[in-house]
């Protein structure tokens, strides 16, 4: 793996092990961010200093972009991608499904991406043109599964309006594939589908701190991370498959369009 992938892993390895020991529990207080379903936790900051701190530390010309701090930092042409926790409502309620994601940028293009899934003990790492990997297990994501029978996951937005669109697009995917997981963490549903525990996914309103290390990764391990019409991935909508499903499901979508809020 290339030096930014094995900065990014130890880095997100600190800090999911300061997360692990300090969670809280749902008595302590929360804030809430865009909406009263959309929380934060002192924890979601202190995990984004922590990894800005490492990352200024090994490489103060860099640029970093955080989900809790915003954008700051040099000009070297290199950019930090920081989703200190994704996933935050599965990490207060102590489900499995978060995870600290790391995505490193040069001159626009993700050239390296760590995720690690920290109650599950798994890292999940991929370098441009290395393949991705957890552990010593090179993924591959699933081929050759038909829309009918793949498994496919979702999430859903923290706006009602939105939640309520979402609801409607679900319910005409629903009867087409074999089922719907929803894990809470775009990340996370990322890496399954690059370590084929899952068939594909589809979402709108992530963002790119949540998406860009395993987008990455479910890249490096065949599958293609697109939005709807030959666009790129964005915060309109992001879908991710192995060729052949990624089509099957892309055109399933389209008609539904999953882009709009009302």
């Amino acid at each position: 793996m290339n030096e930014f992938a094995r900065l990014a892993e130890e880095i997100a390895r600190e800090a999911g092990d300061m997360l692990l020991a300090k969670r809280p529990t749902m008595s302590e207080v929360v804030e809430t961010k865009s909406s009263p379903t959309d929380v934060v936790t002192t924890l979601d900051t202190a995990s984004e200093r922590l990894i800005r701190a490492r990352i200024q530390e090994a490489r103060p010309g860099d640029r970093v972009l955080g989900e809790e701090g915003g954008e700051a930092g040099g000009d070297s042409g290199v950019r930090w991608i920081v989703d200190p926790i994704d996933g935050t409502v599965n990490f207060l309620y102590g489900l499995p499904e978060w995870a600290v994601s790391i995505a490193v940028e040069v001159d626009g293009q993700v050239v390296a991406g760590v995720v690690n899934v920290v109650p599950r003990g798994e890292v999940f790492i991929a370098a441009l043109g290395e393949g991705a990997w957890l552990g010593a297990e090179r993924l591959r994501c699933n081929t050759g599964v038909p829309l009918a029978q793949a498994l496919v996951s979702t999430g859903f937005g923290y706006d009602a309006r939105r939640r309520a669109v979402q609801g409607r697009v679900l319910a005409e995917v629903l009867p087409r594939v074999r089922d719907i997981r929803r894990g809470g963490s775009c990340a996370a549903d990322l890496c399954s589908v690059a370590a084929g525990r899952v068939d594909g996914y589809y979402e709108r309103g992530v963002n790119r701190w949540d998406y860009a290390a395993a987008g990455l990764i479910a890249a490096e391990a065949g599958a293609r991370v697109a939005g709807l019409n030959g666009k790129p991935a964005s915060s309109e909508l992001l879908l991710c498959a192995a060729p052949g499903l990624f089509e099957e499901l892309h055109d399933l979508l389209a008609p539904l369009d999953p882009e709009r809020d009302a």
